[in-house]
């Protein structure tokens, strides 16, 4: 890892150890809990990044990730943190190497039936959550982008035969650090709608359809030297299928494909200009997990 990355992170170790240490004594009194350790390979990411003629340059990443979900008595905790080695593409700030990004995410949910003691079934819905937590990350290309933000809001939870679907709407308050647009950004609030997903099926071997969808509202120029921003919709979603059952080795190893959607990414407005537009984001990705 290079100096400058090292310099960067140094706020998302803080906040991942924090995370850690709560997720740790959440663990010890939870229902149940799932960690794993995930591979994904996606060969057309993006870098905001074009070619002399103003074409759109893809950027292949590798990621790995570190994902742990938990629940007890009254709600549920969910953490992930992501480690993306970029190709040569998108390189390194002074260097012709790929670039390299950690980027963390952390969400508590608190199930208010579970606390009141009261049903908050309605409808097809189960349970209604306040949803709190952040997302950290840090990367060390020419931008250093740094973003830290927090989420706030409530979760509907939906009754499903199998599986879970959870409909959430979030004030969303971003910071950031932008060397292209003048340094320091502090975004206006937003509201973000995020819907994720996981429903088993079989298909031969038993297998999980899953996913995750973010639409985050306008947020401002970040009141620096950054264009106004736009609505930003990002689609991950996945099949994938239980191969350690193979094995004998049920719910251990899973591998499967994925197809990312990502459109103004990070806010930029396509409209508005070549770099921007070459931040969109569709295709599909390979996916391993090993869960212990």
């Amino acid at each position: 890892m290079s100096r400058n990355l090292s310099q960067n992170i140094s706020a998302v170790k803080h906040l991942c150890l924090a995370i850690a240490m709560i997720s740790g004594s959440a663990a010890q009194a939870s229902d149940w809990s799932d960690t794993s350790i995930n591979y994904r390979y996606i060969a057309k990411e993006s870098g905001f990044i074009t070619d002399a003629a103003g074409n759109k340059v893809d950027v292949a990443k590798n990621i790995v990730s570190l994902e742990h979900i938990s629940g007890y008595k009254y709600g549920s905790n969910y953490f992930n943190v992501d480690i993306l080695k970029s190709d040569s593409n998108d390189p390194a700030n002074g260097s012709t190497a790929g670039a390299q990004e950690v980027f963390a995410i952390y969400r508590h949910n608190l199930n208010l039936g579970a606390v009141t003691g009261s049903s908050m079934k309605f409808g097809p819905i189960k349970e209604i959550a306040l949803t709190a937590g952040f997302n950290a990350g840090a990367k060390n290309n020419a931008n250093a982008a740094q973003p830290l933000a927090f989420v706030f809001g409530p979760t509907l939870q939906f009754a499903l035969p199998a599986g879970f679907l959870n409909v959430g709407l979030q004030a969303y308050k971003e910071t950031n650090n932008s060397k292209f647009d003048g340094g320091k950004q502090d975004f206006d609030m937003a509201a973000q709608l995020n819907v994720v997903w996981g429903v088993p099926f079989h298909a031969g071997i038993p297998a999980n359809f899953k996913g995750l969808l973010v639409v985050t509202g306008p947020k401002g120029n970040g009141k620096a030297a950054g264009m106004e921003t736009t609505t930003e919709t990002l689609l991950d979603a996945l099949v994938m299928f239980d191969v350690g059952s193979l094995g004998g080795k049920k719910d251990t190893f899973y591998a499967g494909v994925g197809y990312r959607y990502w459109n103004n990414k990070f806010g930029n407005d396509e409209s508005l200009s070549a770099g921007n537009k070459a931040g969109h984001v569709s295709a599909p990705f390979l996916q391993l997990e090993a869960h212990f």
